[in-house]
């Protein structure tokens, strides 16, 4: 069942008034779409990254193209959950499918109610990035090659300024105080302020040099970002994803020392609890001793 922005939004900032933070869980099969809409996810994100997750492998991009990677994961998803609102993954930079109303138009065939911008060229680009942005500039550059108006992180803020016309529920990954204000001005409903890849777990990301923040740079950041975004559009329902908040017990500080409204979980609401689950329960299995 698709639901409306307007559905969409009414719920999520119903829980927010009654004080209750939200959640957007990955889910990658539906296996765990059933199991997160059953715990109370407000909003199922489905990432094609969410397929290395499920290999045992660290969240990175299976060669090729992300948007039929995901277009392919949706079907045992919505046989099983009919109650909460799935969110596409969508790459803006597909140059199987130049033309942005025929990709959008193909997410929403398949019962997607909304969209957030992933993969997206703003998460390398601020955070392994020079501050010159170097590479967001040499990606804009192939615009005029793909016959496009915009390429690499203008074509995402365009994407979404789209569905915001087209009045179809949005979520943004944002990097740094800019594209947060970009991803307002377009008419995102939900910013999501991405703070790096997860850590935790088998496969969490160890994360070198560039964790110059520390825990209180991070949510200070984090918080000046959300203001940022505020200070452009009130209404956006701002979240926090990924770094050093991977479980239930790590996210807690997120509401102590900001403003956030709630949080996404992808490493965090499916790899991680099913590495401690399986290996909890296989471990319990092997206690038992038998008959000799």
């Amino acid at each position: 069942m698709a639901f409306t922005r307007q559905e969409i939004l009414s719920k999520l900032r119903s829980e927010i008034a009654d004080g209750k933070a939200i959640l957007g869980a990955g889910v990658s099969n539906g296996l765990i779409a059933k199991s997160a809409a059953t715990g109370g996810a407000d909003l199922l994100v489905v990432y094609s990254t969410g397929k290395t997750r499920m290999m045992g492998v660290p969240t990175t991009m299976i060669e090729g193209v992300s948007n039929p990677i995901t277009l392919d994961m949706i079907d045992e998803m919505t046989n099983v959950v009919k109650d909460t609102p799935f969110i596409g993954g969508i790459e803006a930079n597909d140059i199987y499918v130049l033309d942005l109303e025929k990709s959008i138009d193909r997410f929403l065939q398949k019962g997607f109610s909304g969209f957030i911008n992933f993969p997206t060229k703003g998460l390398k680009e601020n955070l392994l990035g020079d501050e010159n942005m170097t590479e967001r500039k040499y990606n804009a550059s192939f615009a005029e090659g793909y016959g496009q108006p915009s390429w690499g992180w203008q074509r995402e803020v365009d994407m979404i300024r789209l569905l915001n016309e087209k009045d179809i529920f949005t979520m943004v990954y944002a990097c740094s105080v800019s594209d947060a204000e970009d991803m307002a001005r377009a008419g995102a409903d939900v910013i999501c302020v991405h703070v790096g890849p997860s850590r935790g777990g088998k496969t969490g990301y160890k994360m070198t040099g560039n964790d110059h923040r520390g825990l209180d740079g991070t949510l200070g950041f984090s918080q000046e970002m959300m203001d940022a975004a505020r200070a452009i559009n009130p209404d956006v329902i701002c979240l926090l994803h990924g770094g050093p908040f991977y479980d239930p017990q790590s996210t807690e500080i997120i509401y102590e020392k900001t403003d956030a409204d709630g949080f996404v979980a992808a490493s965090a609401a499916e790899r991680i609890p099913i590495e401690t689950a399986v290996s909890g329960v296989c471990a319990g299995f092997k206690q038992h001793k038998i008959k000799q």
